[in-house]
Order: C-alpha cells, then structure tokens, then sequence
C-alpha cells in the first residue's frame, strides 16, 4: 500500500494529518524517568566498568541555554529551543522541528561519583561523562 501525501494546503488529508500532529504534541506530557521514546532531545546511554556515558542529540541549541543538574542519583537536562524566525509572508506546510522547553530526567546507578561529572557540547551531540566511584570499580585480587 503506498501513502499519498502532499505539501499543499488544498490537500484535506495533509491538513487533517497536520492538525492530527500539533494536538497529539499538544497533550503530550514530559518524558517519565526511563526516558520514554520520542522525547527531546534523544538520548543514547550506556555503561563502562569505569562511567556512565549519556550523549544527547540537541543540534542548534546553544549550549549556554542547556542546564544538567546531578541531585540524588537522578541525572536531569533541561533547556530550551528557541523557534526559528520565519518571513512574515510565509505559510508553514510541515513543521517537524521541536521548539520550546524541553526536560530529560534520567535515574542513575548508585555507584556514581557526581562530583567529577563533565560535560562536552560539539556539532550538536552533548556529551556527558558521569564517573563511577573508585571503590565500585572492579580489581584484580592477587592471590598469595
């Protein structure tokens, strides 16, 4: 089955589809602490013997409007996106560009040390390096 669509506003199903898009993003709730799908920015997370690593995928955005906060275990960014300025005789056909206030909550292990957190923004992708502490890191024993 092939879908039509078209970018023209005559096209009732493109703007029934449109209008579709801009309620479902109007009654969405934040993301929850798992760091539910389709919140923004995306998120890649892993673990190492050594971090947690987060990457965060926020092109256009100013590092200097993004806020990461480590309070009891929970790991959490926040900011904004500004939206983007348009000539006044323009008509939107698709906007599928997030703007506006965004929040990421993100539970994290208890073995962190979150006073040696960092934090690295470059081509869009922030990077954040969340430590783990020295005692929670496996050791080879020697055996006598």
């Amino acid at each position: 089955m092939m879908f039509y669509r078209s970018f023209f506003p005559r096209d009732v199903f493109s703007q029934l589809d449109r209008l579709h898009s801009q309620l479902s993003h109007a009654f969405e709730g934040s993301p929850n602490i798992r760091g539910a799908e389709g919140g923004f920015p995306a998120i890649n997370l892993g673990t190492t013997e050594r971090s947690v690593e987060i990457h965060a995928f926020a092109p256009g955005i100013d590092p200097a409007s993004l806020d990461v906060q480590i309070d009891k275990g929970v790991l959490t960014l926040s900011g904004e996106r500004k939206t983007e300025e348009r000539a006044e005789q323009t008509t939107i056909h698709v906007d599928e560009r997030f703007s506006g206030e965004f929040r990421r909550v993100i539970a994290l292990p208890d073995d962190i040390d979150a006073t040696a957190v960092s934090a690295r923004y470059s081509d869009g992708v922030l990077q954040i390096s969340v430590p783990r502490r020295e005692a929670a890191q496996p050791r080879r024993i020697t055996i006598q």
